[in-house]
């Protein structure tokens, strides 16, 4: 079987990181370079199943290793451990199953969960799977699913069979690769977030696949204002067809704050959620428009240290919380039900291009123009 494997060369900037642990990877990985390899098809253990990959999904995590910095520094922060083969945002079919397998059957339709949490450490036993100890990350400090074939342990598994009640199978596969990073936005709005009130006004900055899985989300839970606010103009058309009230291109709109101000009535945002990455743009536009007791929800990860204003943030009783990941709290289970009752609003319009995976390289330097909502590989096209 062929997969995608990323390498590079470890030339970290801080002399204590051990190769052998995950670590920012933007401080270790240098000259990141691509190739397609051959694989031979992997055996499940006891608990694990044989998954054919059908959709999987080029994350931004994905670009920010195969992009660098001007040093040659791969520019993804989070945890990593190459050579890996990329890959975390997936659909595909059960083939086979593990002796201890009760769960699945052959010829299940699946998604997976991509933070592979031990069960056992104390961060897991008190219910905070994404806070792992011992965590690895499927694609990123594991071997992935930009390959035909994939074992996994079951437990990060999800069925969507009930699904080809409403869809086609075509569409469950494409719906099933967006489940994961809409449990992201999902986890940062209203696990780690708390959520928000109907009528709320809420800005989502950043309209890439975690941004508009936001866009519906807020619109599901009632907001009464949602407001994308990104670069692309490709991006917020997108994000208006999933029902944002309003965008702003920030680099040509001059008064953001203002418009801020004239939509909801001097009161400002109630719950914002940063899911483009750049804190050092959007943190400080953030705290200008924040409402009386609002909400920052950071869910995008970039290398950067940003000021905060700390007096503001007592004097309005404020909030700025981070957020990470999608397992627990019931979250993939709840998105699979919006999807089946179709609470989800223009989902079908997030998916913009479907490349080959034999074409996968063309499909990463399009993603690098950031002009689509979501990219899938078709994993079949090999």
């Amino acid at each position: 079987m062929k997969a995608l494997l990323a390498e590079a060369m470890w030339s970290p900037k801080k002399q204590d990181l051990n190769q052998n642990l995950s670590v920012s990877g933007s401080l270790a990985w240098k000259n990141s370079r691509f190739s397609i390899i051959d694989k031979t098809i992997p055996t499940p253990k006891s608990d694990e199943l044989l998954i054919r990959v059908k959709y999987c999904g080029i994350c931004g995590s994905d670009s920010h290793v195969y992009e660098t910095d001007s040093e040659g520094y791969i520019l993804f922060s989070g945890p990593t451990k190459l050579p890996c083969i990329l890959g975390h945002e997936l659909s595909g079919e059960v083939v086979e199953v593990g002796k201890e397998v009760k769960e699945f059957s052959p010829g299940d339709i699946i998604t997976i969960e991509s933070v592979l949490w031990c069960g056992h450490c104390l961060s897991c036993r008190q219910g905070m799977l994404n806070q792992c100890e011992n965590e690895e990350l499927f694609g990123l400090t594991t071997d992935g699913g930009f390959t035909e074939y994939i074992t996994i342990k079951a437990k990060y598994c999800w069925k969507l069979n009930n699904l080809l009640e409403k869809y086609s199978s075509e569409d469950v596969y494409k719906m099933g690769a967006l489940i994961e990073p809409i449990g992201c936005a999902y986890n940062g709005i209203f696990i780690s977030g708390g959520g928000i009130v109907p009528g709320a006004f809420t800005i989502v900055y950043g309209a890439g696949p975690i941004g508009l899985g936001a866009i519906m989300l807020l619109k599901a839970a009632g907001a009464g204002i949602v407001i994308a606010v990104d670069t692309m103009e490709e991006r917020l058309e997108i994000a208006k067809s999933l029902g944002a009230d309003y965008v702003c291109n920030i680099t040509t709109t001059k008064d953001f704050h203002q418009m801020v101000k004239e939509i909801t009535h001097g009161w400002g945002a109630d719950l914002q959620v940063e899911c483009a990455g750049v804190p050092k743009n959007t943190i400080p536009i953030m705290q200008k428009n924040i409402a009386k007791r609002g909400t920052i929800v950071y869910l995008g990860r970039g290398d950067s240290e940003v000021s905060i204003d700390l007096n503001s943030m007592v004097t309005g009783a404020q909030t700025i919380v981070g957020s990470r990941g999608h397992s627990g709290y019931g979250i993939f289970d709840r998105v699979i039900t919006m999807i089946y009752h179709k609470k989800l609003q223009g989902i079908e319009n997030i998916v913009t291009s479907i490349f080959p995976f034999r074409d996968i390289m063309k499909a990463l330097d399009s993603y690098c123009l950031r002009k689509d909502g979501k990219i899938l590989i078709d994993m079949h096209l090999v």
